[in-house]
């Protein structure tokens, strides 16, 4: 599976290159915002008494490997090499200047004993753990406070076998919020790439109130029914790069957050400066999303040039009555989407609430978003735009947009209220109250 998902990331980066006459110098990339740091300190797993033989327990030789990271502090930083075979572990920390390089057929496997995993506080923009009162799981993998790191190699894979914990909270078993496989707080100057992620707890790579964070190369893999295990969440974060990526998991492919009802809007840290680029998933959830937990306000996102397959919904814009937050300035460009139940789809009534605290006057605002060159095909509603009547979403444009499939008259093409905004060659035609324009190229709204 894994080799087809990396073989399905090179074909299309190629067909694109090739469609479009464009060497590979000519692409665009956001990766620059981080360069790639070489490190000449190099230690292995194995110096430390890993064994790869997918029983013994390296939870040691992993926290002993990033203490000698950490204290001797080598100019440059240290690379850990992983070596091929299966290397079982608890959950463990990263440090700073610090590379986790995982070699061709290297796993670093997750242990199903949940019962020892490591417990920290909940996110002060959250106030509780997203599904449980109360603190967290730690990530399987974590950092808090980092800087300058480095998680790479040659396509191993990081497996957080998470049908334990998906079980867990099917049955209702689960005493707090499940772990992420990646997560890292309050760190700045990350790089992610070509490593494959499998089977995450819950959300798989999850950046929170970070900085300059590049995800790049990487696969994500989970069953299409397997609970919340999001692709990729930047939260509270900013300069945000994402890009040539594989992304097949559970819930939405790449979700752009930041904190939930009153806790993020007294937390006040908006996503901002978010580049989303070259991603092919597929999930029976959203492809791109903005949300739900948007109280820090989300500003500035660019995604484009996507290819979703077997979606819930294409492009999802999502908040709620005590969110709060402005989402605004959000541009989704040049998008495919085959088979799915719904291509657009901007709500203002998504997502549930950390207690009965919020406050209903805490209305989001929604302006400033243009979804532009998408092609559909059998796609069961092109498209819905529900604002809220207090808080309608404002200057949305739509534009060159087809989106095929069998309307019916219980099922129109579009549903639409408290929202405007314009549209241009859309197709089939947008709700009334989007004004139509004659223009040929991009909607004539004073932005």
């Amino acid at each position: 599976m894994r080799g087809l998902a990396s073989s399905i990331v090179a074909c299309l980066a190629a067909l694109c290159l090739f469609m479009n006459g464009l060497a590979v110098a000519d692409v665009a990339t956001c990766s620059g915002i981080v360069p790639m740091a070489y490190r000449n300190d190099k230690i292995s797993i194995t110096d430390f008494g890993g064994v790869g033989d997918g029983q013994t327990l390296n939870t040691k030789a992993f926290r002993a490997a990033v203490y000698r990271i950490e204290h001797l502090k080598r100019r440059g930083g240290t690379l850990l090499y992983v070596p091929p075979g299966v290397f079982l572990t608890e959950a463990f920390n990263l440090t700073s200047h610090m590379t986790l390089y995982l070699a061709k057929g290297a796993v670093i496997r997750a242990t199903k004993n949940t019962r020892d995993w490591p417990l920290i506080a909940p996110l002060p923009s959250y106030g509780r753990g997203r599904e449980r009162p109360g603190g967290r799981y730690m990530s399987f993998i974590h950092g808090d406070g980092l800087h300058d790191v480095i998680i790479t190699g040659e396509n191993g894979t990081i497996d957080g076998q998470g049908d334990v914990w998906w079980n867990m909270w099917r049955q209702r078993t689960l005493q707090y919020t499940r772990p992420n496989l990646v997560e890292f707080m309050h760190s700045r100057s990350i790089i992610i790439s070509n490593v494959i992620f499998k089977n995450s707890p819950f959300w798989n790579i999850h950046p929170v109130y970070c900085s300059n964070v590049v995800v790049r190369y990487v696969t994500i893999l989970a069953p299409p029914d397997s609970p919340n295990t999001d692709g990729i969440d930047p939260d509270s974060s900013s300069h945000v790069c994402i890009e040539d990526s594989y992304i097949s998991t559970g819930d939405d492919l790449v979700a752009v957050k930041s904190g939930w009802d009153e806790y993020g809007i007294a937390y006040g840290r908006p996503s901002s400066a978010i580049t989303i680029r070259r991603i092919t998933g597929s999930s029976p959830y959203a492809g791109i999303a903005i949300g739900s937990e948007t109280s820090g306000g989300v500003v500035n996102v660019l995604a484009e040039n996507i290819n979703l397959y077997n979606m819930g919904v294409g492009i999802h814009l999502k908040t709620n009555i005590g969110r709060g937050g402005v989402i605004r300035n959000i541009t989704v460009s040049d998008v495919f989407i085959e088979n799915a139940r719904k291509g657009i789809k901007i709500a203002g009534d998504v997502g549930d609430h950390p207690d009965e605290n919020y406050d209903p006057n805490a209305l989001p605002v929604v302006k400033d978003v243009t979804i532009k060159n998408v092609w559909g095909y059998k796609v069961q509603q092109a498209g819905s735009m529900q604002g809220l009547k207090n808080s309608p979403f404002t200057r949305i444009c739509l534009s060159n947009i087809n989106l095929h499939g069998a309307y019916t008259p219980r099922n129109s093409p579009w549903t639409c209220s408290d929202v405007s905004g314009a549209a241009v060659q859309v197709n089939p035609w947008p709700c009334s109250e989007l004004t139509s324009t004659h223009e040929t190229g991009e909607c004539s709204i004073p932005f």
